[in-house]
């Protein structure tokens, strides 16, 4: 008896473990499985090294066991995928590209070196982050040797002297197609697009009030670097907003053809229009007591139009005079008493 009593307890406590293990990670779980920081983790998200999909709460994303398990799995594993979102700042990637720190930041001015994250150090300088990975490929392909250890082209000094400046477009655009290719349907496309402009840039595009607070609900929030409201937020914020003419151009283009399509697919909701009284007519008379005494005077009315019609109402008393001819009522008191002897 004893044994079939501990069976039955292992078995029964088997089962909910196991329905555990096939539920989702979250991402700081996920990071902590896969041993990556989680600025890494985000990296590789941001990448499509790592899938996720939206929580069955609806809030955050999350990572499946059988996504970790593979990467797990991978040869490497995990000094492979922590190579794919290594990155290095100016002095490290000028040392892997064999070139000066000057001659690197003129070629990510020029947006040869597309950067992939930022952040602000203690003096509010921007410090942009560049893949290890992609700085090898540059300096490894034949066609850029050029780039690397001749004197630039006048018509890119040219560009330079004008104060060209494409890193912060270039992470735009990079950024951007991060957030699409997580974007499920139309709006969501929307809300990425409209995370790029300015308010007023998404309020002369999308004017219904109703659907830009839909809109909102979808448009995801900047990278946050500093308090709201402090000199880095607002560095930040110019950073992660389009500033370009041609860039704006095109962003409104995209975000309007998006909210057009998306309000096809799925209109946004609005308030509940009020409902009127379905029995406009219904009698109301227990509200107004005196409404069966009007009404009926009406109705008497109505049935005898000519006798209604000819017949005046009574004068005020103070206000009767005689008509010649026509005695009126005995008048009472002294003056009856001196009228009637006149008479």
């Amino acid at each position: 008896m004893s044994g079939n009593t501990v069976t039955r307890e292992v078995t029964s406590t088997a089962r909910p473990a196991a329905t555990t293990g096939r539920a989702p990670f979250s991402q700081s779980r996920a990071a902590r499985e896969l041993s990556l920081k989680r600025s890494e983790f985000d990296l590789a998200v941001h990448l499509g090294h790592i899938r996720t999909r939206a929580a069955e709460e609806g809030i955050g994303r999350q990572v499946d066991r059988s996504e970790v398990e593979r990467l797990r799995g991978e040869k490497g594993f995990p000094e492979t995928l922590r190579k794919r979102v290594a990155t290095v700042g100016t002095r490290e990637g000028s040392a892997i590209m064999e070139v000066t720190a000057a001659r690197f930041t003129r070629l990510a001015r020029l947006g040869l070196l597309i950067p992939v994250a930022f952040h602000l150090n203690r003096y509010r300088a921007v410090v942009w982050r560049y893949l290890a990975d992609e700085l090898c490929e540059f300096a490894a392909d034949a066609k850029n040797a050029p780039l690397l250890s001749r004197p630039l082209p006048e018509a890119l000094r040219g560009q330079l002297d004008t104060g060209l400046d494409l890193r912060p477009r270039n992470w735009r655009g990079r950024y951007l197609g991060f957030l699409l290719g997580q974007a499920g349907d139309h709006w969501e496309r929307a809300g990425a697009l409209a995370s790029l402009l300015d308010p007023v840039q998404i309020s002369e595009i999308v004017t219904d009030p109703y659907e830009r607070s839909h809109l909102s609900r979808f448009r995801p929030p900047p990278p946050a670097h500093g308090t709201p409201g402090s000199p880095a937020a607002h560095l930040t914020e110019r950073i992660t907003t389009a500033q370009d003419p041609d860039e704006i151009g095109l962003l409104r283009a995209d975000l309007e053809r998006t909210v057009r399509e998306a309000r096809i697919q799925r209109p946004a909701p609005r308030p509940a229009s009020r409902h009127l009284d379905p029995h406009p007519h219904q009698d109301d008379s227990h509200r107004h007591p005196d409404t069966h005494r009007h009404r009926d005077a009406h109705r008497h009315a109505d049935a005898h139009p000519r006798s209604a019609r000819h017949r005046c109402p009574p004068a005020p008393e103070h206000c009767e005079r005689h008509r010649p001819g026509e005695l009126s009522r005995p008048a009472r008191g002294l003056l009856g008493r001196l009228f009637r002897r006149a008479t």
